[in-house]
Order: C-alpha cells, then structure tokens, then sequence
C-alpha cells in the first residue's frame, strides 16, 4: 500500500506538481499534491484512491491477481478500472497540459488508500485541512462509462451502509445428530431473516427503508432510458435467464436510482470439504444497504 501511495506521488512529481506529499492518517496514508498557476483563477479538486478490492478466493484466478495479463488485445490489471487508471488518467492530462502551457485552472489531488474498506480516515483529513483542500470544482475519478465509445457524464452517487451480522444460539457448536431437532439453528435462523428482507416484488420489506428516497420524475425517468443499454447483451454477459429486482423500474433505473439491499457473504458451520455433522453455535451475513438520491449518466 505505502508502495502504491509513493508511486502516486513521483509521478505526481513528475507531472509538474508543485508540492506532492504522503500525509498520514491512522490508517494508510493519503496522497496530496497541487500546483497553484494564479490563486485569481479557478480551483479543481482531483479525487481517486489507490486501493483496490482484495483478491480473494485466490483459487478461482487463473492468472496472478496482481500481475498485468493481455488477453484478446486488451491488459488486464487490478485496480485498473477501480480506480487507479482513472485518477492516473488526469495525473497524465495533468502532465500534458503542465508541459504544453495549456493548464487554465489550479489543480489539487487527493488520492486516498482506503475507499475499499469504508474511507474511514478521509473525513478527519478533510476536517483537519479545510483550507489546503478548498476548491471550486470536485472531480471524482471513481464512477462509470456506459460503453468505451460513449462519453458520460455521472452527475450523482449511491451512499452506502454495510454492517454485519452475528445471530449467536447455543454456547458451542453441537452434533446435529444429538441435537438437531430440538435447538434451533443459527444458521437457519438468520437464512430466513434474509430471505424475509425482500418481498415478491423486489421490494425491502425493513419499515422506513424507503422513507427518504427521491423518486425520479417521468421525464426524468425517460431521460435515464434514452441511455444506450442492451439487455439481451448484458445477460448474455453475466450468462443469466433473466433480469431480477425492484417490479416497476428498468435495469438502468434499478442499478442506478433505486436503493438496494443485498449480502456478500454468509457463513457459519462447517464450510470445509467432506461432510462434519455440526450444528453450528454462530451464523454470519455480510450486509451492504445502497441508498440514493438521484444518478443520471448523459452522453
């Protein structure tokens, strides 16, 4: 990590930055630069992070997760898309635009390296340096394109909540052959509590969970749609039946301004090969709730 946020600033360095640092936090340090042409002149805010999602299960990759690879003419590389080639694009229009004079604006950079696990140290930096950070525009390198050849334009964010959940029953784990029957079991027990989450038409069925969402007005929503998007391609993709989710809304709108509730993972028991007859004491579910205002993407 502290490798990746050295890089950040070298080649922020190297781009024309005025000043480039590391500024530590509790967790992993956070990359600032900046070069102030005219304090009389514009501001922009460059945001991006040089974490990436773990790569866990490793047995699942054919390749080193970590090692570039060309397949069918393209480079894949972790973190390429999320978000180190975005931020390092405007490191290197940045550079571009330093060496041919043609830089109009000030530019400051705040690369981050915790994003992937919450960002739980950028809100105290931010508190902490008001002024080094003050801008008149925000540019998040971090959102999405429609397509390689369609120009877009993200004008809003979902927010995300994640917690985790421990449903605890008897003080040890048990042999279900002894006890199955007559104690109940975490496992099953926090099952039902998720498939409860949902109701037949997609929707969350938690009280209040919809108490603040915006929804979309109808012009609105046909702007959203006018966006290229197919869906016999985008299953085909994913190599799925059909589409799932929220009845009334299109795939663009459920991915995009609808609030979800999901789970990335669930364990508990005996997960290893072969058969342990175990009655488990503690069940597990990694929740994310994804709740959001308004997002558009225009061409």
């Amino acid at each position: 990590m502290r490798k990746a946020a050295e890089y950040v600033v070298k080649k922020l360095k190297d781009a024309g930055a005025d000043t480039a640092e590391l500024c530590e936090t509790a967790g992993h340090p956070i990359v600032y630069g900046e070069k102030i042409i005219d304090a009389a002149l514009p501001t922009v805010l460059v945001y991006g992070h040089y974490d990436v999602q773990p790569p866990d299960p490793l047995n699942l990759w054919t390749s080193p997760p970590f090692e570039p690879v060309v397949k069918d003419g393209k480079i894949y590389a972790r973190g390429s898309c999320d978000d180190k080639g975005q931020f390092y694009m405007h490191i290197k229009a940045f550079e571009a635009m330093t060496k041919l004079k043609t830089l109009s604006c000030n530019i400051k950079f705040m690369i981050e390296g915790e994003e992937e696990v919450g960002s739980d140290n950028l809100g105290i930096f931010v508190q902490q340096n008001k002024s080094k950070l003050k801008a008149d525009v925000i540019l998040i390198s971090d959102t999405s394109i429609i397509s390689l050849d369609t120009p877009s334009i993200t004008v809003g964010l979902r927010g995300l909540s994640y917690v985790e959940v421990e449903v605890t029953g008897p003080n040890r784990d048990l042999h279900s052959g002894v006890y199955g029957g007559a104690v109940a079991n975490p496992a099953n027990i926090l099952s039902r509590m998720i498939a409860s989450m949902h109701d037949e038409n997609g929707r969350v069925t938690i009280p209040g969970f919809y108490d603040k969402v915006d929804e979309l007005s109808a012009p609105e929503r046909v702007a959203l749609n006018r966006a290229p998007f197919d869906l016999d391609v985008y299953k085909k993709e994913l190599d799925i039946e059909d589409i799932n989710g929220e009845a009334g809304y299109t795939t663009l709108e459920r991915t995009g301004t609808r609030p979800t509730l999901d789970v990335n993972g669930i364990w508990g028991g005996y997960t290893g090969e072969g058969a342990k007859t175990v009655l488990p004491s503690k069940a597990y579910a990694k929740i994310p709730c994804v709740w959001c205002r308004i997002k558009t993407i225009m061409r």
